[in-house]
Parts: structure tokens; sequence; C-alpha cells
């Protein structure tokens, strides 16, 4: 009969295994049955670090990381896990200390010297950028600032591309779709008309509207759409266009990972903007500035249109819907519930959601994850919280309300059905990051809000990898 210390090198084994094929949280479970067996084998812990480092939970990851060198001190595997949880936790400092250990400790390790690098310029940018920051920021609103760069940007007679005259119809968007497909940006002056638009619509918007089914309705739902462009264009072949009669709710994330993330963002503005009572969009945690220069949106931005042109995408990313109420029975919110019981839907709406979501009430919405446990946990990504299904259903109970949507995490079949039916994850990105396998999906509710699910596979795309625009960052995960 094997040992325990044999076993536990067995689940490892299976761990291993789970991870190669890309089926991180399932590899989780394994290196977790390890660790339970033997506690003392660091690399159970490095493992099961990179595992949640591939699905971004980094707060577990950092602990593993930290747990692993109490153990062994000089085992330089845990110092690579710990920089890279570090760094994507926005501890950019703390992470270049690590590298620069695996640095000194081998010298030869050109990996972890490209690494050191690329941290120690992310480091120096940041601290340039506080420098400049103590400037006074204009007093004056997204609006006008738009208005005001639009008029002096100038149409070419060279351009070929769609150009906005009076509304948005139809025509327009299916020109301008066709021309992303082509490979090819709009001008500046329409791109910046679409931010101006689509700022004047949402500066009359609340932090929760209410969206009603009529009889005989339907409505529809996606998840995380991380700039997967063409997937989201078959999403709209696969369930047809947006129109009054064909409403859809895109519960954010819209941009970052995926390197065509403008040609989503502007193709959803513009039926936000054509349909704002049918088209709807909720923040994600990736509609922030820290995120997306990490993870790409920053760098496409600046690659495709202007520097400028990111500041007015976090200005009108401010002021986007924190969530959704739909017939008075399902909150649809991009992560999650609350670390405090007693939350009402009046206390949203009350919240200042013109900011960059760091604490409170509207971090959480953006940043947590259910868990199947009872009760509440520390969330694995370092931010937000942990929510059972006792949580949730105190939630609902609480607010008169029946069902929870939720986004923010990537499902083998693009959705997830927990806590007794009541909390659902919907992620609309198939093979994510084009390396998970995982297939797409929507939900279609109609006036009883029962949900329906459609699953979707990955369409071809361009030959441009994912985090193309990422810089340095995409070094720090694999691609």
């Amino acid at each position: 009969m094997a040992s325990t210390a044999e076993q536990a090198v067995a689940l490892k084994d299976q761990g291993n295994e789970l991870f190669k094929a890309k089926r991180y949280p399932q590899a989780i479970d394994y290196y977790t049955q390890a660790i339970a067996m033997d506690g003392t084998v660091v690399s159970f812990y490095t493992n099961r670090a990179q595992a949640y480092i591939k699905s971004e939970g980094f707060g577990a990851a950092l602990i593993d990381a930290n747990t692993a060198l109490s153990i062994d001190n000089t085992f330089v595997k845990a110092y690579y896990r710990r920089a890279t949880a570090r760094y994507c936790l926005g501890r950019p400092r703390e992470a270049l200390k690590d590298y620069k250990a695996v640095a000194k400790a081998r010298p030869n390790d050109k990996g972890a010297a490209k690494k050191a690098k690329e941290v120690e310029k992310e480091v120096n940018r940041l601290a340039f950028e506080r420098a400049i920051s103590v400037q006074e920021k204009s007093p004056d609103p997204i609006t006008k600032r738009l208005r005001g760069t639009m008029i002096s940007a100038k149409v070419e007679a060279s351009y070929e591309g769609p150009v906005l005259e009076g509304k948005i119809t139809m025509e327009f968007m299916l020109e301008m779709m066709a021309h992303f497909k082509a490979q090819k940006k709009l001008h500046r002056k329409v791109a910046l008309d679409l931010l101006l638009r689509m700022a004047e619509i949402l500066e009359k918007t609340g932090n929760l509207p209410d969206i009603p089914i009529p009889a005989g309705g339907k409505f529809t739902v996606c998840g995380d759409t991380h700039g997967q462009f063409f997937d989201v264009c078959n999403i709209f072949e696969i369930n047809g266009l947006p129109s009054k009669e064909n409403p859809y709710l895109f519960n954010g994330d819209f941009v970052d990972r995926g390197s065509f993330s403008t040609e989503v963002i502007f193709t959803m503005f513009g039926f936000h903007i054509l349909f704002p009572d049918h088209f709807h969009m909720s923040r994600g945690n990736h509609e922030t500035i820290n995120m997306n220069k990490m993870y790409g949106f920053d760098g496409e931005v600046k690659a495709k249109y202007t520097g400028q042109m990111c500041e007015y995408f976090t200005e009108v990313y401010n002021l986007l819907p924190l969530g959704h109420v739909i017939n008075h029975k399902v909150m649809v919110v991009h992560g999650g519930l609350f670390s405090e019981d007693g939350v009402k839907l009046e206390d949203i709406r009350k919240v200042d959601r013109k900011q960059q979501p760091d604490s409170g009430l509207m971090c959480e919405m953006l940043w947590s994850d259910p868990q199947h446990q009872m009760g509440r946990s520390p969330s694995k990504r370092g931010v937000g919280t942990q929510f059972g299904p006792d949580v949730t259903k105190r939630f609902l109970d609480d607010n008169g309300l029946e069902l929870l949507i939720r986004s923010h995490e990537v499902k083998d079949r693009g959705y997830e059905v927990m806590h007794d039916g009541k909390c659902i994850t919907i992620f609309s990105a198939p093979n994510y990051c084009d390396q998970m396998g995982n297939k797409g999906a929507f939900i279609t509710l109609k006036e009883d809000c029962k949900p329906v699910f459609t699953e979707f596979d990955a369409v071809p795309h361009p030959d441009v990898k994912c985090m193309a625009y990422a810089g340095g960052a995409q070094s720090m995960f694999g691609f």
C-alpha cells in the first residue's frame, strides 16, 4: 500500500495533468488534496499558486507563494510565483524585489532578468505618472472636453470608413462592423463622437437601471467578451442583431486580454446610442485604469488611436451603471455580492460611481465571486469577497428578488448555476485568451425570468495574439 507521501505525490501528478489540459480549477482541487495529505512539500504550493495565477486568483497565489517560502526560503520558483501575484495585485515594487532575488540566485536565467527589467520599467512609468499627476485636472466635464477635441479633428478625404452625420443608424453600425472585420480603424473624429454621445447618455443614467421585459418579449444577457470582437459578431449571428425587439445586456469586461478591444467597445457604444433603452452595459472590473494598463486595452488605444483617448475612455467607464434589475426579479452585476448583509438596492443607487472602484460596495459588485460553502471567505483574487448560498438567499429575500446573474469567471460551458439555482455565472468569451478551450454562452430571459442557456464555440479571428498590446505584461501570464 502506498505511503501518505506517495499518495500526495500521485495527487500532485494528477493536478499537473489537469494543469496541462488548462483545467485550472480542477488542478487546484488536486493540489489542495495533496497539501492536505502532506503540507511540507514546497512544490505543491508553487504548483497550486501557478494554477491560481492562470485562473486569476492572485490573492490565493500570493498566500501559497508565501507559504512555500516559509518552508524553504531558497526555493526560487516560489519567488517567481510571488512576483507574478504581486504584480497582478498592483504591487510592482514588491514584484521587482522578487524578480531581482531570482536574477541574483540564477544569474544565467535570462527570463528572470527580462522580467525584472520589464517590471522596473513599469515601476518607473508609474513614478513618472504620479509626478505629473500633481497638475490640476480640468474642471470641465468630460462631455465639454470631448466636444472641444472633436471639433478640432478633421476627416481627411482619404478616409474611407464610416462617418457619423446626425443620428446613428443601423446602416452606420453595419458599415462600422464590416470596417472592423477588415481590420481597419475608425477616424479619430468618429471615435470621439461615439465617446461623446455615450457620455451624454450615461450622465443621465442611474447606478442600477430597471429593465422591463414586455409580455411576449425576450431579453438576452451576455457575460465577459474581453476584446474578442469576432466572437461578439458571432453572438449577433446566432441570436440576431440588437433591436427594440431583440434587447441585450452585456455584463462588463468588454475589453482587455483580447486584442480587438477597441472594436468591441465601439460596437457596443454604437448599439447603446442607437437603442439606449434596449442595449445595456454594466461596468466590469476591467473597465478600470489599472486593469487597462496591465491587460492591454491602454496599449491598444494608444496604438490605434491616441493616448488622450485612453483618458476619455476612463471617464466614460466611470459613468457606466454598476448593475441592472430586470423585471423587478433579477439583479445583474459583473462580480457579485457584499462583505456584509443588509445591503439594499437603494444603497447601491446612492453610490458615487464616477471613480475607480478601490473599496466599498462598488468594488465588491465588480470583484466578488460566489463559493459553494456557506458564509463568506477572503477573495482568492485579493479584492472583493467570496459569498455562499446563504448570503445570496438573504440578499435576494431582503430585496424582493428571485435571481442573481453575474459574470467575471471563465466556465467550461460558458455558464454555471450555483446556490440552489439562485446565482448564475455567464461568460461569453469562448476559448478565452485563445487557450482555455471553453465555450461561451448567453442567457435568454422571458417575462417569467426563467433562464435559457445557449452555448457557442469560438470562431476564427485574424492572427493577432491575445495580449498583443500589453507590452511586457504578456510574459507575466505566459503569452
